[in-house]
């Protein structure tokens, strides 16, 4: 099931699901109070790899999004053999495969470490930044799967995305500062930043405002480019609804689901984002096949 064109593309769209999932499905352990639903890890309990009876319904919670660690790597090993056997050894695809791959795992410990600091926020964030990361890698993967060359664009145009990429990633990051000092911490004997939300949410929306503002930029320098200018018309479209979500969250007072809402959003708006970033090159760059082989490609 892993040879052949359609299976390495289903391969790297599942992973790139998966790694999109993660992050959906820690939200709900933290929103609803689960964090510490397994007190220990690698164990969760002193006594038991899973949770028992004492351990109630956050055990379960917690336990459930530690297996699906599981399904990610699954996805991961999955992609990185379509990717071997179809597009060859120390491939560019290859490469990021095998990144992807070692992330899993490494994620996994980080979240054992957010257990063993019984849930310090910065380490917290972390956790979900990797998972970001990933989210960035796993686009690119697709791309390169469906051998979908980046489009050629002016130095001024291709700074213009890598800004825009960079402010999507730090209103990514403050969003975690908020998260890290707000009521859903995951347990409530849980330790905060110690910052004032309002404060950081206030910073947070000005690094939106940047973002929002670099996506138009960006749109208009574009807009003789088609591909481009749908693909940055999505990403404003994402960040629109994100900010909408943010806000509605914010003046509600947080409510668990619309900030489960927003951890969709956040997804959708690294991936977004990520997209616009391969889609394009440098002019003047050489353009590869994506990675060769295939009968109707030709020699990287």
């Amino acid at each position: 099931m892993v040879d052949g064109e359609r299976a390495l593309r289903a391969w790297l769209i599942g992973s790139l699901i998966c790694n999109m999932g993660i992050i959906v499905t820690g939200a709900v352990v933290r929103l609803t109070g689960s964090g510490l639903g397994c007190s220990t890890w690698p164990k969760c309990t002193e006594e038991s790899y899973v949770p028992h009876g004492a351990s109630g319904i956050h055990g379960i919670i917690e336990f459930g999004n530690r297996t699906l660690t599981f399904v990610l790597i699954i996805a991961a090993l999955g992609a990185f053999i379509a990717a071997w056997r179809n597009r060859g050894l120390r491939t560019k695809l290859w490469w990021l495969t095998l990144g992807i791959g070692i992330g899993i795992p490494f994620q996994g410990v980080i979240g054992g470490i957010t257990v063993l600091t019984h849930l310090n926020p910065f380490v917290v964030a972390l956790h979900l930044l990797l998972s970001v990361a990933l989210i960035v890698l796993c686009v690119w993967s697709v791309l390169i799967g469906y051998r979908s060359a980046p489009e050629a664009v002016s130095p001024p145009q291709r700074w213009l995305v890598i800004a825009t990429f960079a402010a999507t990633m730090l209103a990514t990051w403050v969003g975690t500062i908020v998260t890290g000092s707000g009521p859903n911490a995951g347990d409530e004997k849980a330790v905060r930043t110690g910052f004032d939300i309002e404060t950081v949410a206030k910073l947070h929306g000005i690094s939106a405002w940047i973002t929002v503002a670099l996506v138009v930029v960006t749109l208009l320098a574009v807009r003789g480019n088609r591909r481009l200018t749908r693909i940055a018309g999505v990403l404003l479209g994402t960040i629109v609804l994100q900010g909408a979500i943010g806000y509605l969250q914010y003046f509600l007072g947080l409510p668990p689901a619309i900030v489960a809402l927003h951890m969709v959003g956040l997804t959708l708006l690294t991936a977004a984002a990520a997209w616009l970033l391969f889609a394009c090159t440098p002019a003047g760059r050489v353009r590869d096949a994506q990675d060769a082989p295939a009968a109707t490609v030709g020699a990287n």
